[in-house]
């Protein structure tokens, strides 16, 4: 029985089957008309967060917090970076290859637990990852050498890779469309979050007691246990517990179903992913870009004290904690690509006052690039969500974000005028890859609007559902509900 309540909202050129049949000429086509905003109504941002259900809350908040502690352990190694190369007695440079090894695993991290997802569920190989965070961050605090670090931190690598697609999949799968924006917004947030934590944490921490940088590294491993009792008390998502009872009723069972789905959506969708990968490339550039050097130009370039460089970068994430939670709120209005492009411009024009003013109103300047950046970042993880197959969607999500992650890490650069012109380019291109780009905005992640699941249950022998439906690329088609 249909939900007649529902409404559906506008609806754009094509759908994503219509849209795959296209040639490249009239693909190419479709990429302004399809820019132009839905305009889909949306309530206001304290209203779209009623809109959750106490479960749903609850998977997000575990989500949240899963993603948080990945990022607080990812920067525990550049908070006591120098601290570490006294310990090792290393250069800060061999140090942070451990941090270039976090960043070169974490693709073999995204693979392995997001395949495990997508297969097993959302459940346990979230708590097998934060099981791993908790054994690398005390076996790293208890290092005695150099090597031993490393090898640390490599594991690590896999460890973080695998959390993204799965925190992304609990925390958006069940949640309800109109609020998809916002929770997105929000839980990439959980980064920059992680960030202030871990600077807080550190200066409470590190080399406060006799044992120097070692306590910040075994707190780290005690919030993890609490997420886990989190996460053991909340079910698999909704959606994944459909995908799996449509599984059972396909010819083969639920593993021959998931690999005949896996296949399929690597042949029919492989040059999206490749170009999820392009999209992140430009993201991570954009992040590192705008960030990594930042407090270094502040303090060598600006001669700004160490506490004028930390309240700047406060500032900086407190911009970025508003931008990432209203541009993600307002990609729902106006469409994922037209919301990153124009953020992204306005990014692209605030680039002079944040690398050039000197004194201290560059802080106005740092909090509103970081809310164009991180507010582009905030309408990532739904947009992924809503692009990735359904089969594989942990898995394509966490490798997407990953991968480009990696390409990312290999700028090298100075500070001032070229962080200027760096930042310059990467807007560029990430306008141009978003332009070039699809969007499924409010695609329905239900199994039995799955294409490809679609597929293999004819192959294998079970009936397209007689409420299938394909997803328009802008719009939330009419939803049916079996009752």
């Amino acid at each position: 029985m249909a939900d007649t309540n529902e409404k559906p909202q506008h609806a754009g050129p094509s759908s994503p089957d219509v849209e795959e049949d296209m040639s490249i000429g009239q693909y190419i086509l479709t990429r302004i008309p399809s820019l132009v905003p839905p305009m889909n109504p949306a309530p206001n941002p304290f209203k779209a967060l009623t809109l959750l259900n106490r479960q749903q809350w609850l998977f997000f908040l575990v989500a949240f917090f899963g993603w948080s502690w990945d990022s607080f352990d990812f920067f525990t190694v550049s908070l006591t970076a120098s601290d570490l190369a006294e310990t090792f007695d290393k250069s800060v440079t061999d140090i942070t290859w451990g941090i270039t090894l976090v960043l070169m695993l974490r693709s073999v991290g995204s693979i392995t637990f997001g395949i495990a997802s997508d297969r097993w569920g959302r459940k346990w190989p979230f708590v097998v990852n934060q099981f791993l965070f908790i054994v690398l961050e005390l076996g790293a605090g208890f290092c005695q050498t150099y090597k031993q670090f490393l090898a640390c931190r490599a594991l690590f690598g896999i460890a973080m890779g695998g959390l993204y697609g799965n925190a992304a999949a609990t925390a958006l799968e069940d949640c309800p469309p109109e609020a998809r924006g916002i929770i997105s917004g929000l839980l990439q947030q959980g980064y920059a979050f992680g960030y202030l934590l871990a600077t807080a944490f550190a200066r409470g921490l590190v080399n406060t007691t006799p044992h120097g940088w070692r306590p910040l590294y075994w707190f780290a491993a005690c919030p993890p246990v609490l997420i886990i009792l989190f996460r053991l008390c909340l079910p698999e998502t909704q959606t994944f517990q459909r995908r799996q009872a449509t599984r059972e009723e396909v010819r083969g069972g639920v593993a021959a179903s998931f690999f005949s789905e896996g296949k399929v959506a690597l042949k029919r969708h492989w040059l999206l992913l490749l170009y999820l990968v392009l999209l992140m490339a430009g993201f991570n550039f954009m992040s590192h870009g705008s960030q990594d050097l930042y407090p270094t130009m502040l303090e060598n370039q600006f001669m700004f004290s160490a506490d004028a460089v930390t309240v700047t970068q406060v500032v900086a994430n407190l911009g970025a904690l508003t931008g990432g939670t209203l541009c993600g709120w307002a990609s729902q209005i106006f469409g994922r690509r037209f919301s990153i492009i124009v953020i992204s411009i306005v990014g692209g024009a605030l680039l002079y006052p944040y690398t050039f003013v000197t004194d201290k109103s560059v802080m106005a300047a740092a909090f509103f690039e970081q809310f164009m950046v991180q507010g582009a970042w905030g309408v990532i993880p739904i947009h992924l969500m809503e692009l990735s197959p359904g089969a594989i969607r942990t898995f394509a999500v966490g490798t997407a974000y990953q991968l480009g992650n990696l390409v990312s890490s290999a700028h090298r650069y100075e500070y001032g005028k070229v962080i200027c012109i760096f930042m310059g380019c990467v807007f560029a291109y990430t306008i141009l890859v978003t332009l070039a780009g699809p969007e499924r905005l409010g695609r329905n992640f239900d199994a039995e609007h799955d294409a490809d699941l679609a597929v293999v249950a004819a192959h294998r022998g079970m009936e397209r559902p007689d409420d299938y439906e394909s997803d328009p690329e802008k719009a939330t088609a009419s939803r049916q509900e079996r009752v």
